[in-house]
């Protein structure tokens, strides 16, 4: 282990190339979910402890600036470098253009004479375009992988060369090992994905720390005596989902377990949020295998799909539902859960997934195996029907995100790690 460093980063370059990356996010679209918010708000957060911060991102749409301010925190800002063509490219494509993208971003930081203390880079992409740059301006290098390619593999099953055409795993993971065993510090969300750094990678240090994802909890709170009830046009008494919709997030498990539910409980919906404005082919494909579940099941009366939620409506769906249903059969953390939680929200989630870590079963929130139906329909209906136990549940949910996961401090955790392995 490093000696603590005694001075403070004064600029940060952290570095997160895929998906659409805005200051204000657009959720939903393809490879833009939790990641986008995770990095936005630790810039901001980190902002707040004096430190600017500069996240790079590709550009491949010339309809966006090439500086863009994050509004409200003039020390934050979204940089984007051109590389390869003027289009999107999905994550799991974008590996061609990452070495002009590290050589763009080295000249645009010497043209414009910007000096960082330390470079960060976020999942695999950012990770191998972070190593390159911090190598030319002889900076340590930090990274934060967010997702294991390894984990997921695991995770998804299927038929392998399938799933070795559609995410290139095998590439993935040996980028994955070759950052872990060059960059001088890391950071992990939760636990588990520490040991399986070990168990799947072969990998330990003393130099891996768990620092989890934060909450705005200012913003994600409950309703409060006088506050006006957005009127939302969702269901009076709805479950509530929210995530990218893509083949891990588990909705056609949701469904199959929501049949069961309004079985016996006939007042209730389901509304799932989440999804792109121009859906691509894999969103699609994930879309119709829903469609075809609620037409088979005769669901259509009580399943509402949303598609994008505007950042308006955000947090009052939250806020109106019953109760946050997390499905998904791989999730390294669930920021949505934490959202939900902080809303005062009883949460329902998938225990294969990081968000384990923050929910202690029966206390303030309920783990599932959304691979059993029924054990899944169990806990949705447990919460449905006995209104204490899940209003308990809420308050805990949210005194647990209050107390430990508000993105300050977050944040202070973020510079603490920062200072221990700076000189390094």
């Amino acid at each position: 282990m490093a000696p603590e460093s005694d001075r403070m980063p004064e600029r940060i370059c952290m570095l997160s190339t895929h998906g659409y990356f805005d200051p204000v996010p657009q959720l939903g679209q393809t490879d833009t979910g939790g990641q986008v918010v995770y990095v936005l708000e630790l810039a901001r957060a980190l902002t707040k402890h004096g430190t600017k911060v500069d996240i790079y991102t590709r550009w491949f749409d010339q309809s966006r600036p090439q500086v863009d301010p994050v509004p409200g925190q003039p020390d934050a800002r979204v940089i984007r470098i051109p590389a390869g063509p003027w289009r999107f490219i999905a994550k799991e494509q974008i590996y061609d253009v990452l070495p002009e993208l590290a050589r763009n971003m080295v000249s645009f930081i010497r043209e414009n004479s910007l000096d960082y203390d330390l470079y960060h880079g976020h999942y695999v992409d950012a990770g191998i375009v972070t190593l390159e740059v911090a190598r030319a301006f002889d900076r340590p290098a930090f990274f934060t992988a967010h997702s294991l390619g390894a984990w997921k593999r695991e995770q998804m099953g299927g038929d392998t060369d399938e799933m070795e055409r559609a995410y290139r795993f095998s590439h993935r993971i040996a980028e994955e090992s070759r950052i872990f065993r060059s960059v001088v510090a890391q950071t992990v969300t939760t636990a588990v994905q520490k040991e399986k750094l070990e168990q799947l990678y072969g990998f330990t240090s003393p130099d891996v720390v768990v620092i989890p994802p934060g909450v705005d909890i200012h913003a994600f709170r409950p309703l409060q005596p006088g506050d006006e009830r957005v009127q939302t046009g969702l269901p009076e008494r709805y479950i509530f989902c929210l995530s990218r919709i893509d083949a891990n997030k588990g909705h056609d498990l949701l469904l199959h377990a929501f049949d069961i539910v309004r079985r016996s409980v006939p007042e209730v919906h389901l509304v799932i949020g989440g999804g792109s404005r121009e859906p691509e082919q894999r969103e699609t494909a994930v879309l119709d295998t829903m469609k075809r579940i609620i037409a088979e099941k005769d669901m259509g009366s009580r399943v509402t799909l949303t598609g994008y939620v505007p950042d308006e409506y955000l947090v009052p769906y939250y806020q109106q539902a019953e109760f946050f249903v997390l499905p998904s059969i791989f999730e390294p953390f669930g920021m949505t859960a934490q959202e939900a939680m902080a809303c005062g929200r009883a949460v329902v989630a998938s225990k294969l997934g990081g968000i384990r870590d923050v929910i202690i079963s029966g206390e303030n929130g309920l783990l599932i195996d959304p691979r059993d139906p029924e054990e899944f329909a169990a806990a949705m209906t447990s919460l449905i029907t006995d209104p204490h136990l899940r209003d308990s549940v809420g308050k805990r949910g949210r005194q647990t995100i209050s107390e430990g996961y508000s993105w300050e401090a977050i944040a202070g955790r973020f510079l603490d790690f920062y200072r221990r392995h700076m000189d390094r």
